[in-house]
């Protein structure tokens, strides 16, 4: 009995020290060199994972991040089912990345890179104890995470690399609503199908335990498998939910063995109807939800992550975010009613090559979460820039003066892009003398209208929107036109009003006029054409145009009793009439077709004088002329001079 006594309270502190302090991670794998050379590879082992922040050796604050001191547990994520030789035990405490004070999480990641034989498969994986007590399964249980690693070559002859997922460790819903959380996957294999799972404890790929004590750890809940899609309905408040996903790719769609299986846990947390404000805040930029940003290695990169609240008195307090190693966030700014900012300031390493994760969400002071905003930054590639329109039939096209007929519009940009891989894309025309109302928009995702060849994007309208005499632009959002690579490095938005412009034709303002007028001067003004023009398919876009003309005679009659002014007259006739002297002035408006009216005649005389002059001379001169050639080339007077020399030589010898 005395054994037994001494033997539980030594037990005890051994369980309050490993007590319930892990929140979740993942596991993923890559080659730096997708193209087999030997029998070998090196690849490239990342491991992420959330901790209580308040427990021992899991502190972390922006201290930790910018010095990347590690957190975590000190133990070693192992190697199960396969071979295993090759294989070099990975500490698992992480390089600190992100924090959360009110939601009391800290997380980190790591990455190391190891040598492994082609063809060859294993099972990664990290086990110990123990998940927070707060589930509504599994509290205080084991975790288990698990990841399999296959270095075999696909069908294509390449060496596969791991799907990436990511989420955010921590996600606060309202209990008693249904709600849809989408997790975000992707692939460096462009081609491949991807499908996430269920996480079980036994008959799986990874032949071995992948969820522990958190397996359907959200009771209830439906997955939708091709794009990772989780409904579901929290009952319980103040209560967390695991969640344990694996996430695999399949060589194509008719596939049934996946190439590899990475593991993502992560919880939702529930919370009762809140008493006063019930609309969690909005993350609405600067980029989409789920865009793809090029980043070059060694790049300065600065990005906003922009929410909006609104409820009076709600301010946004925290983030809970996921973020590269490295990545240093600001603090939260307030710069206008409603809208906050947070800061990303980021310098990507080498070791960083490929995509890197970045997910979000804001907390407001009554403790609402938005939703998860995540974006991918593809380190290593550059995204592609829309040139800006300098000059006709330039990067973009058309710009100035265009037809009201115009339908076809085009622009260029510093790399091949193809269809952006998300909707809600958009390209929009503004009318500008309509104080920027939309007059046109195409969603770049789908619209058939909007077409991608190389470099250059043609959109084609199938019916015109223009207004004659207007002025239009061209605004962007970001990602109308994406990479190739991976998931599609997406352009930047173009806001600016200024960036391409064009206006419509307007053949009636081409005869307006501008005179100044003096007090109690009357200026009368003559406008002497008026155009009609037809279309000519061999001008650029700018609106030049052959014309025919009509000549018409406008008399308009200005009477002012101001000081002097600048008047624009158009055909108006103003007041009444001044009986004191006046001065008159015509002014005679003249157009290239004009001049070529007026010289018609003075030409037409020329040539018949020219032509009476030159005909007796061009007669003489052809006179001499075959006159000179008979007498050279007669035979008769040829053969005349021939025997004439011959007499002669006669007569000298």
């Amino acid at each position: 009995m005395m054994k037994v006594l001494l033997f539980v309270p030594f037990l005890l502190p051994i369980l309050i020290i490993h007590g319930s302090h892990f929140r979740g991670g993942i596991i993923f794998w890559r080659p730096w060199n997708a193209t087999p050379s030997g029998s070998s590879a090196a690849f490239q082992v990342r491991e992420r994972f959330s901790w209580r922040r308040g427990y021992p050796g899991c502190y972390c604050d922006d201290t930790t991040i910018a010095t990347k001191d590690l957190i975590g547990e000190s133990d070693l994520l192992s190697c199960t089912a396969g071979n295993c030789s090759t294989w070099t035990p990975m500490s698992t405490r992480t390089s600190c990345t992100d924090y959360s004070v009110s939601l009391d999480v800290s997380s980190g990641e790591r990455f190391n890179t190891s040598i492994f034989p082609l063809n060859i498969s294993f099972t990664l994986y990290y086990s110990n104890y123990a998940w927070l007590n707060e589930l509504v399964l599994g509290g205080g249980s084991y975790w288990f995470i698990a990841c399999r690693v296959n270095t075999a070559l696909r069908p294509d002859g390449y060496i596969n690399t791991s799907p990436v997922a990511v989420t955010l460790p921590i996600i606060y819903k309202e209990i008693n609503i249904q709600h849809v959380h989408v997790i975000q996957m992707s692939d460096f294999d462009g081609t491949d199908t991807l499908r996430c799972r269920w996480s079980n404890a036994s008959g799986n790929i990874n032949q071995y335990d992948e969820c522990g004590g958190i397996c359907m750890g959200v009771p209830g809940a439906s997955l939708i498998s091709s794009n990772c899609t989780i409904v579901f309905t929290l009952t319980v408040a103040y209560k967390y939910a695991g969640v344990a996903l694996q996430i695999e790719d399949y060589y194509s769609a008719s596939s049934t063995t996946p190439m590899s299986s990475v593991p993502l846990q992560f919880l939702f947390y529930g919370y009762p109807t809140p008493t006063g404000c019930s609309i969690p805040p909005t993350i609405i930029g600067n980029r989409p939800n789920r865009a793809c940003i090029g980043t070059p290695i060694g790049s300065n990169v600065t990005e906003y992550v922009i929410v909006q609240t609104y409820c009076p008195g709600q301010t946004i307090v925290n983030f809970v975010s996921s973020s590269p190693i490295g990545m240093r966030k600001s603090a939260i700014l307030n710069p206008s009613p409603n809208i906050y900012h947070l800061i990303l300031s980021w310098i990507p390493t080498a070791d960083q090559y490929g995509p890197q994760p970045f997910c979000a969400g804001a907390v407001d002071n009554s403790s609402l979460q938005s939703n998860q905003w995540c974006v991918t930054f593809l380190v290593g590639f550059e995204s592609p820039d829309v040139i800006r329109p300098t000059a006709v039939q330039g990067s973009a096209s058309p710009i100035g003066t265009v037809f009201q007929n115009q339908s076809v519009f085009s622009f260029q940009t510093t790399k091949s892009v193809g269809r952006p891989r998300r909707n809600g894309t958009y390209i929009y025309f503004h009318d500008a003398t309509a104080n920027g109302s939309i007059v046109a928009q195409f969603d770049c995702g789908w619209a058939p209208e909007v077409t991608f060849t190389g470099f250059t994007t043609v959109i084609r309208f199938t019916s015109t929107p223009w207004t004659v005499g207007h002025f239009y632009y061209v605004t962007m959002d970001g990602g109308v036109v994406s990479g190739t690579e991976f998931c599609g490095p997406e352009s930047a938005p173009i806001t600016d009003p200024t960036y391409w412009v064009f206006n419509i034709w307007d053949p009636a303002v081409s005869s307006t006029t501008t005179t100044t007028t003096t007090p109690m001067t009357t200026a009368t003004v003559t406008t002497k054409p008026t155009s009609t023009t037809s279309i000519n398919t061999l001008l650029t876009t700018t609106g030049i145009a052959l014309t025919t003309t009509v000549a018409m005679t406008t008399t308009s009659t200005v009477t002012s009793s101001t000081a002097a002014v600048a008047t624009t007259i158009a055909v108006t006739t103003v007041g009444t009439t001044s009986q004191s002297q006046t001065t008159e002035s015509t002014v005679a408006v003249m157009y290239p077709k004009d001049f070529e009216q007026a010289c018609e005649q003075s030409i037409a005389l020329a040539n018949v004088v020219l032509f009476l002059v030159m005909t007796p001379v061009q007669a003489v001169v052809m006179y001499a002329a075959f006159l000179k050639l008979e007498n050279k080339f007669n035979p008769s007077r040829t053969q005349a001079k021939t025997r004439h020399k011959q007499r002669i030589q006669r007569i000298l010898y």
